[in-house]
């Protein structure tokens, strides 16, 4: 059972990511101990609130150092929502700060077009634009839920999935090891669920043979 890592850094849902991940097959870890995170076999970097306060925490506490190594060390990183935002460099959200740059691209407000609302709070469907080991078994037309006011621009070529919402939006990324989601897996059901059982399986292939059994 693999051990995976869930940096608390005061603005995270935890606990509804660590009952997912339990469900999906994992030894779930909530610390904002940059040592215990970087001991384990993946890493869920979650997420709800602003980039800046968001960003400073992680590099105030170390967090974002062990996020770091652990990607270096091509163990899986997730990012969820917030935590998405963050691989990123950058952000246009209020004083911005610095993303872990683990991505391209940078992160900005949603437009506010055609009657649509922002924040953007509610479900809706993700169109797969390519296959990846982390939508693996989900398909286009599944619901995810989303909240959020700011949205992630990368590089086209780590986009796994876009929605509408006023305009095309990607909203989950991979890249190698390093992968996030805009949508929230934990709140969107069976095939959020399926996404964290992805992960997971990901995370198995760097636990030790000793440890498996």
């Amino acid at each position: 059972m693999p051990r995976v890592g869930v940096c608390d850094y005061g603005v995270g849902n935890l606990r509804s990511v660590e009952r997912a991940l339990r469900v999906a097959g994992a030894e779930p870890v909530i610390s904002g101990d940059p040592n215990v995170i970087v001991a384990c076999d993946g890493v869920v970097l979650p997420g709800v609130g602003a980039f800046s306060v968001a960003a400073r925490a992680l590099w105030d506490t170390g967090l974002g150092t062990a996020v770091l190594e652990l990607a270096q060390a091509e163990r899986p990183v997730l990012g969820i929502c917030l935590g998405h935002q963050l691989l990123f460099e950058g952000s246009d959200e209020g004083q911005g700060g610095e993303g872990l740059a683990l991505l391209r691209g940078h992160v900005v407000k949603l437009a506010s077009s055609g009657g649509l609302k922002v924040p953007h709070i509610g479900w809706n469907t993700i169109t797969k634009v390519r296959e990846s080991t982390l939508l693996a078994g989900i398909p286009s037309g599944s619901f995810m839920y989303f909240v959020h006011s700011y949205v992630a621009v990368p590089d086209p070529d780590d986009a796994l999935a876009i929605t509408e919402y006023g305009a095309e939006l990607a909203v989950a990324v991979q890249r190698d090891n390093v992968m996030g989601t805009q949508f929230h897996p934990e709140k969107s059901g069976a095939s959020g669920l399926r996404v964290y059982a992805n992960f997971v399986s990901l995370c198995a292939v760097r636990v030790p043979a000793q440890r498996a059994g």
